[in-house]
């Protein structure tokens, strides 16, 4: 089979758009980590700016969210000025080309364009390397999150 390529990524604004985020952390996280479906959605779905990689041919390869405001404060220490990005999900068959980055990029604009001074962000530990090539910097001990060891993790604009 050949590798998908990278069409882009853009905002989430409709409905199809939505549904397609939800498919790809459904079959990530959901399906292949084991996360329990009724911890995978949650009220911030409502108000976080969500943004989806697509492929030239407009499927979905992956998706991330960022909250910002009062919805960020409980994972940016209650700092404002800093968007928490999460829920950054890849397709199985798009991983290693590109698309995590390119998410990483689309919600760091996204944070920017509201003002915002930096991203937070909560990482698996085996995917630290990865934040960290991006400008990511951990802080702060381990801890678990849906049952999976994580550390905070935070990139200054």
């Amino acid at each position: 089979m050949t590798p998908p390529v990278l069409g882009g990524t853009r905002r989430v604004v409709g409905a199809d758009d939505r549904a397609a985020c939800f498919q790809v952390r459904k079959d990530v996280f959901v399906g292949e980590q084991n996360v329990p479906e009724e911890i995978e959605y949650d009220d911030h779905d409502a108000t976080a700016v969500h943004v989806l990689a697509v492929a030239a041919d407009g499927s979905a390869l992956g998706t991330a969210r960022l909250l910002h405001g009062p919805d960020a404060a409980g994972r940016t220490g209650g700092d404002l000025t800093v968007g928490s990005l999460g829920r950054l999900a890849v397709t199985r068959e798009a991983r290693g080309l590109g698309v995590g980055a390119a998410l990483v990029r689309a919600v760091e604009d996204e944070a920017r364009a509201l003002g915002l001074t930096g991203v937070d962000l909560h990482a698996q530990t085996h995917a630290l390397g990865f934040y960290e090539r991006l400008g990511y910097v951990a802080y702060g001990p381990e801890f678990p999150d849906a049952g999976m060891p994580h550390r905070a993790m935070r990139r200054t604009f």
